[in-house]
C-alpha cells in the first residue's frame, strides 16, 4: 500500500483546496466543489474565495445570498456555514441528530425536560406568519409556557438544532454589517426538502444512507486524501462508516507515515510533493486546517490552536507560518518562524494584494514584524 507523506499530503490538500492554482471557477461553483466554507465570522468566505479564485469580485457572493442560491446555516459541527441552498437543504437531515445532541451538551441544565419535539413544533407554528427573528426574538415569541425557560437555550435550539434556518442578508454581504435574523431554510430557498437533488443525494433508498455516501464522496473530492477521522472531523457526524462501507470498491486506499489508512477518489489529483506552493492567506477558521482531525499536514502540532482560535494565517510553502490582521488598512503578518528572505518578500507581496482587496484598491500597506 503506497504511504503518502505529510508534503505529498500537503499539495493534494492545497490542490483540492483550491489553493495550489487559484482556480477559474464561478464562485458557485468554488462553494458548491468546497462542500461549503466556515463563515461564523460573516465575511470571512470572501477572503476565502478570493485566495482560491482567480479574479474574484466579492459583489457575486452577495449576490449569490440575495438570490439565495447560496445560504449560511448551522450544519457541520454544528457552525454556521456558507453552502449552496441545494447542498444545505439536501444534507440538513442528515445532521438532524448530531445537531440536536450539540445544543444538548451545550445547554444540559437550561434545557433538562424539555420536550424537544414539542418546542420544534411551537417554533415552527411562530415562524409560520413569514417574519425573519433572531434567536432571542423568536424565544420571546413563544407561548408563555415556554417563558419560563433561558432564551438564549430556547433560541439556540431552535434555530441551530431543531428547525433548519438561514441566516438571512444583510448579514453576509460584503462589507455589510447585520445581526443574524432567520427564516426556515427550505421555505427561504424555495427548495422542498422531501424532493431528492439533482444528484439523488437527499435520497434515502430502503434504509441506504444515500445522503452519508454523497458526503463522503464530496468531502474526499474537496479534503482527500483523509482518513474516516478526518471526515467526521468535518462535518461532526459519527455514523458514517456504513457509507464508507457502501463505496469502498469506488475508492483508493493509500497509508500516511502514522500507519493510518487514508481513503481517497481514484482520478482526484494528487500532484507531486516537490510543486511549488504559492503563498495564500486564509481567513479565520478555514476548513483547509478544520476540516481534519489530523492537521499536521497543514499546521504543526505546536500552532493547531490557533485554527480554533479564529486567527487569520498565512501559507508558506504550504504550510502554516505566520497570522495575519487587519487594522485601519494595514496588514499586519506575524511569522511563527523565521521566514527566508525570499519568504518574506513573497509574504509580502502577497498581504499588498489582500490590503488592497479589503479596501477596494486604497491600501497597499503591509508591516511584516521580525520572525
Amino acid at each position: 500500500m503506497t504511504v503518502l507523506d505529510i508534503r505529498a499530503l500537503n499539495r493534494a490538500t492545497l490542490a483540492r483546496q483550491l489553493l495550489l492554482d487559484r482556480a477559474d471557477l464561478p464562485a458557485y461553483d468554488a462553494v458548491a466543489h468546497l462542500g461549503g466554507l466556515q463563515a461564523q465570522e460573516p465575511q470571512e468566505p470572501f477572503v476565502g474565495l478570493w485566495s482560491r479564485l482567480r479574479g474574484f469580485d466579492p459583489a457575486t457572493l452577495s449576490d449569490l445570498l440575495l438570490r439565495r442560491a447560496v445560504v449560511r446555516t448551522h450544519l457541520m459541527r454544528r457552525t454556521v456555514h456558507l453552502l449552496t441552498a441545494a447542498d444545505a437543504v439536501a444534507w440538513r437531515p442528515r445532521h438532524e441528530a448530531m445537531l440536536r445532541q450539540r445544543v444538548l451538551a451545550g445547554y444540559r441544565s437550561e434545557l433538562a425536560g424539555v420536550d424537544l419535539d414539542a418546542l420544534a413544533a411551537v417554533g415552527r407554528a411562530v415562524l409560520a406568519d413569514g417574519e425573519p427573528r433572531t434567536m432571542t426574538g423568536l424565544a420571546r415569541a413563544l407561548p408563555d409556557a415556554w417563558r419560563r425557560l433561558e432564551p438564549r437555550a430556547l433560541g439556540e435550539a431552535l434555530v441551530a438544532a431543531l428547525i433548519p434556518m438561514a441566516q438571512l442578508p444583510p448579514r453576509g454581504l460584503w462589507r455589510t454589517a447585520g445581526g443574524a435574523r432567520y427564516r426556515p431554510l427550505a421555505e427561504w430557498a424555495g427548495l422542498d426538502p422531501d424532493q431528492p437533488a439533482t444528484d439523488g443525494s437527499a435520497a434515502q433508498d430502503g434504509g441506504i444512507d444515500l445522503v452519508g455516501q454523497t458526503l463522503v464522496r464530496r468531502y474526499l473530492a474537496a479534503y482527500g486524501p483523509a482518513a474516516s477521522a478526518d471526515l467526521r472531523a468535518w462535518c461532526g457526524l459519527a455514523g458514517l462508516p456504513a457509507a464508507v462501507t457502501a463505496i469502498r470498491d469506488e475508492l483508493v486506499v493509500f497509508r500516511d507515515q502514522r500507519g493510518r489508512q487514508l481513503l481517497d477518489l481514484p482520478d482526484a489529483p494528487r500532484p507531486d510533493p516537490d510543486t511549488p506552493a504559492p503563498v495564500r492567506f486564509l481567513p479565520a477558521f478555514d476548513n483547509a486546517i478544520l476540516g481534519y482531525g489530523d492537521r499536521s499536514r497543514i499546521i504543526d502540532d505546536a500552532h493547531r490552536g490557533l485554527s480554533v482560535a479564529g486567527a487569520r494565517v498565512v501559507l508558506v510553502d504550504g504550510r502554516v507560518a505566520a497570522t495575519w490582521t487587519v487594522d485601519a488598512g494595514t496588514v499586519t503578518i506575524a511569522p511563527l518562524r523565521d521566514l527566508s528572505r525570499a519568504d518574506r518578500a513573497a509574504v509580502a507581496e502577497e498581504g499588498e494584494r489582500v490590503a488592497a482587496f479589503l479596501s477596494d484598491g486604497d491600501s497597499h500597506r503591509v508591516r511584516l514584524t521580525a520572525g
